[in-house]
């Protein structure tokens, strides 16, 4: 058996390096490669595993890695940071999802409990999918990003609560209330237990692992947290993947979080990987084809239900429709833990085997349509906003009262702040210090709504809009600074910019270098990368340090700005009045001098004689908040000046041990 399980491994495994390297070359992404092969080889296709029950196995700590990871990634402080839109729009999203597929699986004939269990099912979207895809395409940041992200993080920690609930809704016990009363207190026990290992056991243990620096011992030490817990929960009566979830939350608020995740990622990809694959053998290809219609016709359901809750979601966050809508496009798949829960579903009784193919025909469906629809959700989202812009809708969602309300008519000569983010609000604090008038818009109702109280000229709206550019007379303004963190959107803003003016100065804040060229041959005047104004700060530090004359810093920092930051990618283009100097072994460090043996301390530089004795000059004291940059041979070292000092290393290195 232990061969045999060996073989199906190495085919698993084989398969799935040839298909997903193959759908790469479509852009399709790797978990759905995952799933193909298991369809492929699994034994409703070609056969070629046997043990399958062993590979379930392997897939079962797999999930328990997924939620351990997440569990990791998870803290409170990013939940604070996220509350509104992970609390308040995830609940609302799996709230309105749960009831929804709930009342509609009952209109069709079926049972109260296996309805709610659908819409377990039906709330949950890939987080594994969805995030990668935003990161590629660089929108994990955007509002729509944002607003994604914090759905699936709600979706991923009520997924647990779910699990707890199943076995209920199974019918499992003959006493639900008293059940219900169970499983509270041991959730409040294990939350008690996890509080007191987060912030006094598992604190104090990982500070004695990390002492030994063994690397091999730090694994194996987060490993078995993972599947201690884990093990505990499930002895407990919860489950292995409460456990998993806890462990990596118990991780996540030390400082070796980010190090555990580092650590385990790789065993996570392989068995999450096969996780995938033993969901592709769970489905049956003669019931698919057979029954083809009838599942394409519910994922087209599932599609337009789905999205339309979660477009429901983030409007009552008072989001544009842009963002509501293009968070809908991005969320509306069944994802990963669906599967899951489905195998729960099943094991309990809860889901028939045909209920569950159906199931797994739409989750496989809807994932594979995920990457394309998202690729293409800026013509989808621009087509339904101009459709309904015909019918009046465009002027509601522009908010007019709001552009009207400010008094802005006669307006002229200003500047227009588009994005009140850190940047944003860095301009409009220099503008008012410079008495410019200044007008923002911003697509986040309660900060538009806070900052109106300040007395801020802020408006609410979305600037992909060109009405609302208009309201804002940019054909009479001097300056527009775009300063927001979604680049599509930025693209969109500088070509209705364009449209109403081809006169006003347009400068543009992205992220990245390489979005230059683009956002420039759209119109822009000028375009600022945070990527590449941080590393000329990093640059300057470095030749500061080296000693480059001022001139010569001046002269490189123009040169990599006039030519877009171009600078940088070919050797000796720098402009320099010469080689720079060759300061390895000349150093300029700070001392701060405690004690001595009475050579130094107390005694003038000419008495101690630092030049000759240690090989250094001093360049400036610092003593109590004052420096003394005039050094005469009479200036004395009293105990805590701090001593700026010039030489080699090794001879700073001798003063140091002199006067510490």
């Amino acid at each position: 058996m232990h061969f045999q399980l060996l073989q199906d491994l190495v085919i698993l495994l084989g398969f799935s390096v040839i298909i997903v390297f193959t759908l790469q070359r479509f852009n399709i992404p790797s978990i759905l490669g995952f799933i193909l092969t298991g369809i492929i080889i699994g034994p409703n296709g070609l056969s070629f595993v046997s043990a399958v029950n062993e590979v379930e196995i392997i897939a079962e700590i797999g999930v328990i890695l997924l939620l351990f990871v997440i569990g990791m990634e998870i803290s409170l402080k990013q939940l604070l940071s996220m509350s509104r839109t992970v609390f308040i729009g995830g609940f609302l999203q799996v709230g309105f999802a749960v009831a929804s597929a709930t009342f509609i699986s009952k209109f069709f004939g079926v049972g109260w409990n296996q309805a709610i269990f659908i819409g377990f099912l039906f709330s949950l979207s890939s987080t594994a999918i969805v995030l990668k895809i935003l990161q590629e395409r660089n929108e994990i940041s955007a509002p729509h990003g944002r607003n994604a992200l914090g759905i699936l993080i709600f979706q991923d920690i009520i997924v647990v609560p779910m699990m707890l609930v199943t076995p209920i809704l199974a019918g499992q016990t003959t006493n639900v209330g008293l059940s219900v009363l169970l499983l509270l207190l041991k959730s409040g026990l294990v939350i008690v237990v996890t509080y007191f290992s987060a912030n006094y056991l598992v604190p104090h243990l990982m500070n004695l692992i990390v002492r030994t620096k063994k690397k091999e011992l730090f694994l194996l030490t987060i490993i078995t947290l993972c599947f201690t817990i884990a093990f505990l929960t499930a002895e407990a009566g919860l489950s292995l993947a409460l456990g998993a979830f806890l462990a990596g939350l118990v991780i996540s608020e030390s400082e070796y979080s980010h190090q555990a995740t580092s650590v385990i990622l790789p065993f996570r990809e392989l068995f999450t990987s096969i996780f995938f694959i033993s969901i592709g053998m769970l489905l049956d290809l003669d019931f698919f084809i057979a029954n083809i219609g009838i599942v394409l016709l519910l994922s087209i359901v599932v599609f337009l239900l789905k999205g339309s809750i979660v477009f429901s979601a983030i409007s009552f966050l008072k989001y544009p429709p842009r963002t509501a809508l293009l968070t809908g496009l991005a969320l509306f798949q069944i994802g990963e833990f669906a599967f899951i829960l489905s195998k729960i579903g099943v094991e309990y009784g809860l889901f028939t085997a045909e209920m569950n193919q159906y199931f797994l025909s739409i989750s496989i469906i809807t994932m594979l349509f995920t990457p394309y629809v998202i690729a293409f959700s800026e013509k989808i989202v621009s087509l339904v906003i101009s459709s309904r812009m015909q019918k009046g809708w465009g002027k509601v969602i522009s908010n007019t009262k709001a552009v009207k309300s400010e008094g802005n008519n006669e307006i002229e000569n200003h500047l227009v702040i588009i994005g009140y983010g850190m940047n944003g609000r860095n301009v409009a604090r220099a503008a008012r210090f410079a008495n410019i008038p200044y007008i923002i818009l911003e697509l986040n109702a309660e900060t538009v709504k806070s900052e109106k109280k300040k007395g801020e000229p802020i408006i609410y709206g979305d600037a992909t809009q060109e009405y609302i550019l208009e309201s804002l007379h940019i054909n009479k303004a001097i300056i527009v600074v775009v300063a927001i963190s979604d680049p599509k959107a930025t693209k969109t803003i500088i070509s209705n910019i364009r449209n109403i003016s081809h006169s006003v100065n347009l400068i543009i804040r992205t992220r990245y270098v390489a979005e230059i060229n683009d956002l420039m041959a759209l119109g822009a005047d000028e375009v600022i990368p945070e990527e590449f104004e941080t590393s000329i700060k990093i640059f300057i530090l470095v030749l500061q340090n080296y000693l480059t004359p001022i001139d010569e810093l001046k002269n490189i920092i123009s040169s990599i700005r006039a030519d877009n930051y171009e600078v940088f990618n070919y050797q000796n283009n720098v402009p320099t009045s010469g080689t720079l100097p060759q300061l390895h072994d000349f150093k300029i460090s700070c001392l701060r001098v405690l004690n001595d043996s009475g050579s130094i301390v107390g005694k003038t530089i000419f008495e101690s004689n630092i030049r000759k004795r240690f090989g250094v000059n001093i360049l400036a004291i610092s003593r109590n908040d004052e420096m003394i940059t005039s050094i005469t041979p009479d200036e004395k070292v009293l105990q805590g000046d701090l001593v700026f000092v010039s030489g080699d290393q090794e001879q700073i290195e001798s003063l140091y041990k002199a006067v510490t």
